[in-house]
């Protein structure tokens, strides 16, 4: 397959401070350096590519950048031993997006250390279905589990239970045979929750009211908090002895106003998820329980097709809590 010598893209440039985006046409030559060139199927809609896509975050090093973290595609040429030409790969993370061109476009030049094979049992769709999201909160779980966190242990909760990171954690929790409540504050998604495997859900009131409590009544076994701000101080209160708390996310904001009582007097830990630069072996042992922990019908259900040429809407939509689940974004359409 020989390939185009231009190709569509969203583009996002900045001029004099100000943040604007298109779609057109940009030439092969533009791509920057890398051994493999890979014919894009889809990409995904983060919440670092909503602020990429409308300036509203300082994730952009280097303007005009191709957003996209996330990509999955064909291999149409390859200088790698690694990569065969013509082989289905996917790629989260490693800066494209941010410092490098990523995937809201055809086409993408990447260096083949950053490439993973599709799992077997996944398809493209279903692998951006997952994405950073999706690994985001495997890696949240391998984690809690290598601390000694075990369904007998006691409930799980999940926080921003209707986003992409919570959506992935909810469904692989239940899998995995845990009791998970899901954390959230809109009503019209309880019943999305309870299909992925909730078994109750709770206002997200309940975990970010202030307390002159530096501890409340032990509840939690284990927790994945994608909200950060006053919710993670809550949870820290409440938690059971020795848990953990897997905290990769800051939609609610990125200070943490809490006590040191937690952690000395219950033991629990703060363990920081970072998922851009995870090593490439924790990457495959979290892909192959991906793919071996969601099925068909559980990605359909968190998983909706969009457009590229919706993208900059939508980017305005997950910044304000508005996208429940994934959003799989098809470059070619």
């Amino acid at each position: 397959m020989k390939p185009m010598e231009t190709f569509r893209a969203l583009i996002v440039d900045q001029v004099t401070g100000n943040t604007y985006c298109e779609i057109g046409a940009v030439p092969l030559s533009a791509l920057p350096d890398g051994d493999v060139l890979v014919a894009v199927t889809y990409s995904s809609l983060n919440y670092k590519d909503g602020l990429a896509v409308t300036g509203k975050g300082k994730v952009v090093r280097k303007f005009p950048i191709v957003p996209g973290i996330d990509l999955v595609g064909k291999a149409v040429e390859s200088q790698s031993d690694t990569v065969k030409r013509g082989s289905t790969v996917l790629l989260t993370g490693w800066g494209i997006g941010e410092d490098r061109w990523g995937g809201y476009a055809q086409l993408a030049r990447v260096r083949s250390e950053w490439l993973l094979p599709l799992p077997e049992n996944l398809t493209a769709k279903g692998a951006m279905t997952i994405g950073t999201a999706g690994l985001t909160a495997m890696l949240s779980l391998l984690e809690l589990e290598g601390r000694g966190l075990a369904p007998d242990k006691g409930e799980v909760v999940v926080t921003g239970a209707g986003g992409g990171v919570g959506s992935v954690a909810v469904a692989i929790l239940a899998r995995n045979g845990y009791k998970v409540v899901a954390s959230t504050g809109r009503p019209e998604i309880h019943d999305y929750l309870r299909s992925l495997g909730a078994a109750e859900i709770i206002d997200r009131l309940a975990l970010s009211a202030p307390s002159d409590k530096p501890l409340e009544s032990a509840r939690w076994a284990g927790a994945i908090d994608t909200v950060g701000g006053a919710t993670l101080a809550g949870l820290m209160r409440a938690m059971a002895p020795h848990a953990g708390i897997a905290v990769c996310g800051l939609a609610g904001g990125s200070e943490l106003h809490a006590t040191v009582f937690p952690l000395i007097l219950r033991g629990v830990s703060l363990i920081g998820i970072e998922t851009s630069r995870a090593p490439m072996q924790t990457r495959r042992e979290a892909w192959a329980r991906l793919a071996s922990d969601l099925d068909q019908s559980t990605l359909d259900l968190i998983g909706q097709v969009a457009p590229l040429s919706d993208v900059p809407q939508l980017a305005e939509d997950i910044l304000n809590g508005r996208v429940r689940g994934r959003i799989v974004v098809d470059v070619n359409s």
